[in-house]
């Protein structure tokens, strides 16, 4: 199946233009499940993910989300506009978490394109974009900028043939 209202379909290097802002359609509640699984997987064993009783006591009155959950979270969103034709993720910089996540937030994702490239080979080019996840309440809970080397159209639609 094939449904371009959630795949996206203009998402080679061209169609990557400075100033662009996509607002991905996707959203996703951060489920107890993936934070506890992924930071057990990555062996972070900080109280503030898994121990509940000590964590109500604190400002957050609850558990949060490992910032590595919350980042694979919006990129992942981010994913559908900004990866299906990437063929190298190059760097992930100025990663900031600006807001706790906890379980049973809904994180939703916007992406800047802040600039592009040309790169060492002909199919493909850089495109440089921010990533931004915003909450159910609109707070800003993380910020990266992402170097992504993306495909170029086919040289066959590049010219306007079919």
């Amino acid at each position: 199946m094939n449904d371009p209202a959630l795949t996206g379909s203009h998402n080679y290097f061209e169609d990557f233009t400075p100033g662009l802002v996509i607002r991905h359609s996707r959203g996703k509640t951060v489920e107890n499940l993936e934070n506890v699984f992924i930071t057990n997987l990555v062996m972070n064993t900080a109280d503030g993910h898994f121990n509940e009783h000590l964590m109500s006591g604190t400002p957050f009155g609850t558990r949060i989300v490992f910032g590595g959950v919350t980042a694979s979270i919006v990129i992942g969103l981010a994913a559908q506009d900004t990866a299906e034709n990437a063929l190298a993720e190059l760097s992930i910089t100025g990663l900031r978490l600006k807001h706790p996540v906890v379980h049973g937030d809904t994180l939703y994702a916007f992406s800047e394109v802040l600039g592009t490239e040309e790169a060492e080979r002909p199919d493909a080019g850089i495109v440089r974009f921010r990533h931004t996840g915003l909450n159910q309440d609109d707070r800003i809970v993380f910020e990266a900028e992402r170097r992504v080397l993306i495909r170029k159209r086919p040289l066959s639609t590049r010219h306007g043939r079919a």
